[in-house]
């Protein structure tokens, strides 16, 4: 065997180990007896240690020093392999075991706190991971910034700067178009009837089957936060229901398939190798963002769902389909991000944005995290905020460590406009099948021309391959224009 050969059989035994340890956390949220969390979280701290003594192995480093890619697909392996090489000798084991056990329990407890509505009970929680992933920020950042060594963990090539500067650009035309929005005086439709849980999960593995979910490789669970986990031959997704709401599970579904069709089509030949996966978070939210909204919220994609939802669930209050898609995409006032409309979702984004980087610069402290969430979000939305649960308890991220996610939210609906573009340009025709419920078309574009590839190319590339255009905020901006322009008469 070459230096090659025996480097990418060393990466597929730690890609193995990698997955087994999301399973865990998938187990964690969906199955796992809550009274088993403390023994879950030595577990997935103990299996922490042994991947990251894999990472930093010298036996790793001396098969990166010799191996030699014959081809860009080797370059590849050899590019991510020595990125996560690099980031990982930089922390200490004991801080990265510390950090997957802390955030283990973390879960639980944000989960416990956001059902009684109680922040101060978790922040204790919060400040530990905060303090522990600051440390792994001082630690990866060198002279860098702190806040963008998070960052780099999810979107490779990104700074909080070069975020911060794409979102100024882009405020100003959403913040006019919800104001626009609002001040039309029109009022969308609303659903309303009986929607019982039973049928609103299997209206969503319908939707889930429409996009091309693979169920021989995966399944549709229950979560507090819908997620999904996993990838290759295995790639699970959660959802939740809601009562009164039927749109809050059919698209936390939908939006969950996009993430795992992405894992599930990448090329059977990276199969547990370094570039067998999504390659950044911004570029897996694109996947999700498209399917649940330019796809899922389309005219075509709501014709087909309203008769679904009919025949499931009886009298939904409306009767025709151009009303039903009204009501999938109404502009309304809310706190919850999840359940955002497209024209305010990415104001929800930059709220977090902000507040996370001022965590991790130290500019804000964790017992004052309530009260300036509560501020901004008042001076941004027009809202009190009436319930930790509606405020800063609702989103698991921070609970868990992912500070630097966020962002990726928005990066992914800029990224999503440009490849809604370029299908558009593509195939004029794709909303026909769609129409039917087979949304065939637009995900096979997607498939061949982004998903297949998995981490073979960097984030920006990723897009820019797929569309055959720079990457720009332009084409979701006019996108959301005209959409909803049309939507409230504007």
């Amino acid at each position: 065997m070459s230096d090659f050969d025996r480097l990418m059989a060393y990466a597929r035994e730690t890609e193995a180990l990698k997955q087994v340890a999301g399973r865990l956390g998938w187990d964690q949220e969906t199955m796992m007896p809550r009274g088993a969390a403390p023994q879950r979280a030595e577990e997935m701290a103990a299996l922490d240690k042994v991947l990251h003594a894999r990472r930093t192995a010298p036996e790793l480093a001396a098969l990166l020093e010799g191996a030699e890619a014959s081809d860009d697909t080797g370059a590849a392996q050899i590019r991510q392999i020595r990125r996560e090489h690099e980031r990982a000798v930089k922390v200490p084991g004991e801080l990265s075991a510390e950090i997957t056990r802390v955030t283990s329990l973390a879960q639980g407890s944000w989960a416990q706190a956001r059902r009684e509505d109680d922040f101060a009970a978790f922040a204790p929680t919060l400040a530990r991971v905060l303090e522990l992933r600051r440390e792994e920020a001082a630690a990866l950042a060198g002279q860098g910034g702190s806040y963008d060594a998070l960052l780099d963990d999810y979107e490779p090539g990104e700074t909080g700067a070069g975020l911060n500067a794409l979102f100024t650009q882009m405020r100003p035309r959403l913040v006019a178009l919800r104001a626009a929005v609002l001040e039309s005086g029109k009022r969308l439709p609303r659903l309303s009837g009986d929607f019982p849980e039973a049928a609103q999960l299997a209206l969503s593995e319908e939707c889930a089957r429409a996009f091309g979910y693979d169920f021989s490789h995966g399944r549709i669970d229950k979560a507090v936060h819908p997620f999904s986990s996993g990838s290759g031959l295995d790639s699970r997704i959660t959802t939740r229901t809601d009562p009164e709401d039927p749109f809050s599970c059919l698209y936390s579904t939908i939006h969950e398939v996009g993430h795992s069709c992405y894992e599930q089509n990448v090329s059977r030949d990276y199969l547990l190798t370094p570039i067998g996966g999504g390659v950044s978070m911004g570029v897996h939210e694109s996947q999700s963002r498209l399917y649940e909204n330019q796809i899922g919220r389309s005219r075509a994609f709501t014709g087909w769902l309203f008769g679904r939802c009919r025949e499931r669930f009886g009298d939904i209050g409306i009767r025709r389909a151009e009303d039903f898609y009204a009501a999938a995409n109404a502009v309304r006032p809310g706190y919850i991000r999840t359940e955002a409309d497209e024209v305010q979702y990415n104001l929800h984004i930059m709220l977090r944005f902000d507040l996370e980087r001022a965590l991790i610069a130290g500019d804000l402290e964790v017992a004052g995290l309530e009260a300036a969430w509560n501020e901004r979000f008042e001076a941004d939305f027009g809202l009190k905020v009436d319930r930790a649960s509606n405020g800063v308890l609702q989103d698991v991220h921070w609970a868990v460590g992912l500070f630097g996610y966020f962002p990726t939210y928005t990066l992914g609906n800029v990224y999503a406009g440009c490849l809604f573009e370029g299908l558009r340009r593509d195939h004029p025709g794709w909303e026909e099948a769609l129409a039917a419920g087979d949304a065939a078309g637009p995900t096979e574009w997607l498939r061949e021309g982004l998903q297949r590839h998995g981490a073979l190319r960097g984030p920006r590339e990723t897009i820019e391959h797929a569309t055959g255009a720079e990457i720009s905020a332009e084409p979701l901006l006019a996108y959301l224009e005209a959409k909803f322009g049309a939507l409230y008469g504007l």
